[in-house]
């Protein structure tokens, strides 16, 4: 099998959409769970259905500062005819007809009132209130449970917590949430030629296990960085097979064809190699398996394919792995600089930086003339690591366009801005 694919290259190779496809049908949703504070819980995936223990507010309050009334007190109130209301002391538990309490924005409304006078067209007289302006039954009031009804369902399993989240879930009075416990990724970095300093001749300063672990931490996993593994069969297989109990491994190098190429091969035998060779630039080495269950994603050692296929293959296979869904890129738009060019049947990322220069004054004849321009940081080389790392997203050709003309409005993935 190793002869052959050598001998063959990647005559053949998987659309990016099915490949993406082949292997989330090889990950399992994690189903351990845990019970965590609240505070603790943003980016976690919620394990269960999360309803409203009670609602909010609990009561029903001000909207605004203002005097509570009962509405039909004021009807017919005007500037020359004010509606004389006897003054309740602040906070009153309730108004009586022909009563007027005073309130601030936020307090609970006194049993009785179901209206609220703006403190604008209200005017103090002794121990009465003058009201300069008549109001509707519940104006300027929220009712009991405005914001959340009682038992009302918040959150689905698989949602992924947002700050927002965990102020909406206090504000109903949880104290903590059960979630999914984070997939474990083990992030094996491969190839003899690696070293962690001082680079000699023909060595190089491991990045991309670095790299690829803190984009498994900030995609919601917990990475095993590993030591780096030499190109050789026996400690490859080894150390593959060390880390089958993670919820994903991830190796970096060693997934092309060539002679030190070892990856797929180990992946084989410890496995199947589901998908070796994609229709992607850069990167198209990938390997996907699986053994023992746990998926496999071998990522190229160019640092840029390495990134590349890691967000294109990794994220959402940590995803899926921690019950929940990759959400798509945040995108901007913007106006290409320059050609890119792109083989047909390819989809291929662009890295490129954006420039926020504001059109001469009467140049903009058009919308496009507003957007920011989209300069490609290298049209190729999947081993300039600056080439990702000083730009501030990609954009991506897809594979049926032979490149994108300069002047083109595009859409710019900011890939390293979402989790």
């Amino acid at each position: 099998m190793s002869h052959d694919r050598r001998e063959s290259g990647f005559k053949r190779r998987t659309r990016v959409a099915d490949a993406r496809a082949t292997l989330l049908d090889a990950v399992t949703p994690r189903d351990r769970t845990e019970s965590i504070p609240v505070e603790a819980a943003d980016g976690r995936v919620v394990a269960e259905p999360i309803d409203a223990p009670a609602p909010v507010p609990g009561y029903d309050r001000a909207a605004m500062d203002g005097y509570a009334v009962r509405a039909s007190d004021t009807f017919g109130a005007g500037d020359r005819s004010p509606a004389v209301l006897a003054a309740k002391a602040a906070e009153a538990d309730a108004v009586a007809p022909g009563e007027a309490a005073r309130v601030h924005t936020g307090s609970a409304v006194p049993e009785g009132a179901d209206a609220v006078v703006m403190i604008e067209q209200v005017e103090a007289v002794g121990d009465d209130v003058e009201v300069f302006d008549a109001v509707a039954t519940g104006e300027n009031v929220g009712e009991a449970g405005e914001d959340v009804a009682d038992g009302q369902r918040l959150y689905e399993p698989g949602h992924v917590l947002r700050p927002s989240d965990l102020g909406l879930l206090r504000s109903v009075g949880l104290d903590s949430v059960t979630v999914r416990e984070p997939p474990e990724v083990a992030v094996i970095p491969t190839g003899e030629e690696l070293v962690e300093s001082d680079p000699g001749p023909g060595e190089v300063i491991e990045t991309n296990g670095l790299t690829v672990s803190r984009l498994v931490e900030r995609w919601g996993g917990e990475a095993r960085y590993r030591d780096v593994v030499t190109d050789d069969p026996d400690a490859l297989r080894e150390a593959v097979a060390a880390d089958l109990d993670a919820d994903v491994v991830v190796t970096t190098g060693g997934s092309s064809v060539g002679e030190r190429d070892l990856i797929p091969e180990v992946v084989d035998e410890l496995g199947e190699v589901l998908v070796h060779g994609v229709a992607l630039k850069p990167g198209h080495p990938v390997c996907l398996g699986r053994a023992e269950g746990t998926p496999i994603v071998s990522l190229p050692g160019y640092p840029v394919a390495c990134i590349v296929n890691a967000a294109q293959f990794l994220r959402p296979a940590v995803k899926r792995a921690a019950g929940s869904d990759a959400e798509p890129f945040p995108t901007r738009r913007a106006t290409l600089e320059r050609k890119v060019a792109s083989e047909p049947g390819v989809r291929t990322f662009a890295r490129v930086s954006l420039s926020d220069d504001e059109p001469a004054e009467g140049d903009a004849d058009s919308a496009d003339d507003a957007l920011p321009t989209a300069t490609p940081t290298r049209a190729s080389g999947s081993g300039i690591l600056s080439s990702v790392a000083l730009a501030d997203g990609w954009v991506v050709v897809p594979e049926p366009r032979e490149g994108l003309d300069a002047g083109e409005a595009v859409d710019v993935e900011l890939w390293e801005v979402t989790e």
